[in-house]
């Protein structure tokens, strides 16, 4: 499975091609599944450019891209959407048009009571288990996490995701993981997560580089770039 992550939280600063209105996303979302892509992460913008839980920011972002693809869409909760933990839970509750998917990042503050929200109103959850910090320990221990299906974990390097796969071994539930990494580890980490089956992703929010580190033109141009990385380097038996 390849998710396309269209604009995480960068802006026309890092690149033109990160689409920042409803309009954009659809089309950069369409451009990357008609190129390979199997699901699309995206943060809904404000006009200025930054992310939000406005519902009626994400209503209009959704049907924007329900009209340009049929893949399961998934958005962010994350606190550069709203720092505050109670005001994050009120915004997720008064959203009008819920996403298919949504991130939680489990180290920041409230992860367990949104996730337990998300979950109760249809929405998968997928559970952000960032190296280096208490995430994935909370998340090992929380009441919530057997609801949850799937984690994405995310790492600085290949050795650092191997020992966070190892510690999410130990959870008693089984669920399916996405790798990724971000920057300089984006790459290696997409052909770490090919190399052990998992699935992974690509897109404008993890890097702006093609695997030679030439600029990529679009996140189509990520995902087919991705795709060629995948049947350079096969599964591990």
């Amino acid at each position: 499975m390849l998710q396309v992550c269209l604009n995480g939280g960068r802006g026309p600063g890092d690149t033109a091609a990160v689409p920042m209105s409803p309009v954009a996303m659809a089309e950069a979302a369409a451009a990357a599944v008609a190129a390979g892509a199997d699901e699309v992460h995206v943060h809904p913008k404000t006009p200025c450019g930054g992310d939000t839980l406005s519902p009626r920011v994400l209503a209009d972002t959704l049907a924007a891209l329900r009209g340009a693809v049929t893949v399961p869409i998934g958005v962010t909760t994350g606190a550069s959407a709203e720092p505050d933990p109670v005001r994050r839970l009120a915004r997720v509750r008064s959203w009008t048009v819920p996403p298919d998917r949504a991130t939680v990042a489990w180290h920041e503050p409230g992860a367990e009571a949104l996730a337990a929200a998300l979950i109760d109103r249809g929405v998968a959850v997928d559970a952000v288990l960032r190296q280096g910090t208490d995430g994935p320990a909370r998340f090992l221990r929380s009441s919530v996490a057997p609801r949850v299906p799937r984690v994405l974990a995310e790492a600085a390097s290949e050795e650092a995701a191997l020992a966070l796969l190892a510690t999410l071994s130990r959870s008693p539930h089984t669920r399916p993981v996405l790798l990724y990494g971000r920057g300089a580890a984006a790459w290696p980490l997409f052909r770490l997560a090919r190399r052990l089956g998992l699935a992974a992703r690509t897109g404008l929010e993890d890097t702006t580089v093609l695997p030679d580190g030439t600029p990529a033109g679009s996140n189509a141009q990520l995902v087919s770039a991705a795709l060629a990385e995948a049947a350079a380097a096969p599964m591990s038996a």
